[in-house]
């Protein structure tokens, strides 16, 4: 009886250590004129919670995805943070901010396609965070795996493309990643592109998708407008000399 019961023990002992269940993490980026990221911790240690609480601030998320670019000599990268939102009764935690600059979201102009080709970088992911003393995040072990790369899954799982319904009921593409192996986490990444988007891919990191020129670019990628110029130049003249007759 006492061999059934240690066995009973240790085998509770054993899932206990090599399942712990801290949260759940979502992080959701959308893609506009610069990213919107959102970290959705679920938090189902209360203890974890309350010390996360005290820990946790606006930047200390954003600091760390920004130093690391910085050690990789990309500083034409900026950031603003939002308030951060504390759900004691859901004991959750949101953190958003947003990322721009040159260094992580840049295009060219087809003028013949009248389209610009954007080029996102999403290697910012691959961070390490401690919350706290007793919960850590490795979100380079999570989605190590390149956009680009496909099946087979280990040693971390591929990048899918599905279609992503946001809160308006507007239907955007979107690469997604659930890392399900054994953490103290079940961590969810989307990339949510612009509904527009069109010729989409991935080469490396690297998300290059398409979308129509504005008003703006398609008026001032037109030859019209150059004619347009000419012309008033010309009345100008034209205007000014019978003037001075």
């Amino acid at each position: 009886m006492r061999e059934l019961a240690a066995t009973s023990l240790l085998v509770v002992l054993l899932v206990t250590l090599v399942t712990p269940a801290y949260a759940f993490v979502t992080i959701q980026t959308t893609v506009n004129q610069d990213l919107h990221v959102t970290f959705d911790f679920g938090i189902i240690n209360a203890t974890i919670y309350e010390k996360a609480k005290n820990s946790i601030v606006e930047s200390t998320i954003p600091n760390i995805i920004l130093d690391n670019l910085r050690q990789q000599n990309l500083t034409q990268v900026y950031c603003y943070t939002e308030p951060l939102v504390f759900n004691d009764s859901a004991q959750s935690i949101r953190v958003t901010f947003h990322l721009y600059g040159s260094d992580i979201l840049n295009f060219t102009v087809n003028a013949k396609s009248m389209n610009r080709t954007y080029y996102l970088r999403t290697d910012w992911r691959k961070f390490y965070v401690n919350i706290t003393n007793g919960f850590s995040l490795n979100f380079t072990k999570y989605f190590d795996r390149p956009i680009s790369h496909a099946p087979p899954s280990p040693p971390s799982p591929p990048w899918q493309m599905l279609n992503y319904t946001d809160l308006e009921g507007k239907i955007h593409r979107a690469y997604f990643c659930n890392y399900t192996e054994l953490s103290s986490s079940d961590p969810l990444c989307y990339f949510i592109l612009p509904t527009t988007a069109s010729n989409i891919h991935a080469v490396g990191d690297t998300i290059i998708f398409e979308l129509p020129l504005s008003f703006e670019d398609s008026l001032l990628n037109s030859p019209f407008l150059v004619l347009g110029a000419l012309i008033v130049v010309n009345l100008a003249v034209f205007l000014y000399r019978k003037v001075r007759k």
